[in-house]
């Protein structure tokens, strides 16, 4: 969830010893005059739950935020889309689930009936599909066993995104530490991680007390010691 900007003339591309055919051809289709590009405010929606399904999105800039709301107001966040993402692909006619920007983004506005017409479109929609239920099993495990403190350790981490996975090999230097810049609030955080504002917020304060983090602004967060934070995250 390392949230990175990309200059528009770049954006979405992916690098090319990655590119397979049919990302090639997905990208000569995405830049045609047939694709729509959009600047979207932040906190703006891009869809809601029950809208007609007719558009897929790509996201080239921000991020997107996904949720679903209950009949009492209740919100949870199922999934955070990061750059080089689908989102709005459904198997039904209506979208399952509200996106709405977390920050300034830019996606492709893409005709769901082109897509599905083309076998080429739907190998790279396939690719994105398995990478996006990697990440949502990883959600169901966070929501489904790990506590308070291991959520919000694993929420860090996701900012971090060279350590703490398979083969990380630690720190680089004597200082283990880095700066991260929040693009949630403290209620987006907790409906992400099933969690209440006051829980999360209390979490923070003792990560806070036992040194491992230090608020510098209300946005960002020097992480102090990295491995300390990933050891709390449950995974190891």
């Amino acid at each position: 969830m390392a949230y990175s900007d990309r200059a528009l003339g770049n954006a979405g591309g992916l690098p090319k010893e990655a590119r397979t055919e049919a990302d090639l051809v997905w990208l000569e289709f995405a830049r045609s005059q047939r694709v729509k590009t959009q600047r979207v405010g932040s906190h703006e929606s891009v869809f809601y739950e029950g809208d007609p399904a007719d558009r897929v999105y790509e996201l080239l800039e921000g991020a997107v935020m996904l949720f679903k709301l209950l009949p009492d107001g209740r919100r949870q966040v199922v999934e955070i889309i990061a750059p080089n993402s689908l989102f709005g692909v459904v198997g039904g006619k209506l979208y399952d689930c509200n996106a709405e920007t977390l920050t300034p983004s830019v996606v492709r506005i893409l005709d769901r009936r082109d897509i599905e017409a083309s076998s080429e479109f739907q190998g790279h929609v396939a690719r994105c599909l398995r990478d996006q239920i990697e990440r949502l099993h990883e959600h169901a495990v966070l929501l489904g066993r790990k506590s308070a403190f291991e959520r919000v350790a694993t929420f860090l981490m996701h900012f971090v995104p060279s350590r703490g996975q398979p083969g990380c090999s630690g720190p680089s230097g004597p200082k283990d530490e880095q700066t991260i810049e929040l693009t949630m609030t403290r209620q987006e955080i907790a409906d992400y991680l099933g969690l209440t504002i006051e829980t999360v917020s209390r979490v923070i304060s003792d990560l806070k007390r036992r040194g491992l983090i230090a608020i510098e602004k209300q946005d960002r967060i020097r992480i102090t010691d990295i491995c300390g934070i990933c050891h709390l995250t449950g995974t190891h």
